[in-house]
């Protein structure tokens, strides 16, 4: 279960050496929009260092590459870290993913594969995302909600952003990986209300998590990404129920004047797997 994940500018060791007290699932060190290019090099090679002092909390952590001629450098480097995954910007075909794992691959001999997960930012990789979607080493999908915006011309209201965030969003749960995101631009952290009925917004859509700039978001996301007590305790009921009923040899039923059949018997049950992952991982 991934709720909530923290960007940390690589080049900012007052905050890469708390990122792993903030609560995260995950850290995404950055190495592309948060740092200036005069200070690009230099933070990725503090990735030897950062990574695995992070990864000690309990963490997982990511690292946003450079889509640029950086790019087969930050992900070398990533790995050679030991991150859990690359945060590829600006993804929109397949072949950068096939070429960025014949990059990786020679420097995992150590190791287990690196993860891929695409950011979807411009027109081409919207009409392209099912491909990208389905491309090996991709275990989930986000969006650049303010880099779309700026390819269409357009701002990033949620208006704006619904439409292609949710294209996205269908690709990834297609093929049965984890959509990353909400319906709306997280940039304004400090209005935590907008920030918790997003997060909310989102899981009622199926969002696995999101990502914030601020570790004063990090609860939000991890509160409003999981299950509440009394949805968990309404899927173990329904699940109780069923399993009766079924032995009866009846396939629906009603449950406290509630008509139950097997779509919401496999949602209980799903809500109930993600509830269990998440303490694990606690």
């Amino acid at each position: 279960m991934i709720a909530s994940l923290l960007y940390v500018p690589g080049n900012a060791p007052r905050f890469l050496e708390k990122a792993g007290q903030r609560g995260a699932d995950v850290v995404i060190i950055d190495l592309e929009d948060a740092v200036p290019e005069a200070a690009k090099t230099e933070a990725r090679d503090g990735l030897a260092r950062w990574v695995p002092a992070i990864r000690k909390s309990g963490c997982q952590v990511f690292v946003r590459v450079n889509q640029s001629d950086r790019l087969a450098d930050d992900a070398i480097a990533a790995t050679l870290a030991g991150a859990d995954a690359l945060y590829i910007p600006k993804v929109n075909s397949p072949n950068i993913l096939v070429n960025l794992a014949e990059v990786v691959t020679p420097h995992e001999a150590d190791r287990a594969p690196i993860g891929f997960v695409p950011l979807i930012e411009d027109m081409k990789g919207l009409f392209e995302v099912r491909s990208i979607a389905q491309a090996a080493r991709v275990f989930a999908l986000t969006s650049g909600g303010e880099d779309l915006a700026t390819a269409m011309g357009a701002r990033p209201t949620p208006e704006v952003l619904r439409y292609p965030k949710l294209m996205i969003h269908y690709a990834a749960k297609e093929a049965g990986i984890l959509s990353f995101g909400m319906l709306r631009t997280t940039v304004d952290f400090a209005d935590t209300d907008a920030l918790r009925a997003a997060a909310l917004e989102a899981r009622d859509f199926g969002f696995d998590g999101a990502t914030c700039i601020h570790p004063s978001v990090v609860p939000i996301l991890n509160a409003g990404f999981a299950p509440t007590e009394e949805e968990v305790s309404w899927a173990r009921k329904v699940i109780a129920a069923s399993q009766q009923e079924e032995a009866a040899g009846r396939g629906a039923f009603m449950l406290d004047d509630r008509f139950i059949d097997a779509p919401i018997v496999t949602r209980a049950r799903n809500l109930l797997q993600k509830f269990e992952k998440g303490r694990l991982t606690a």
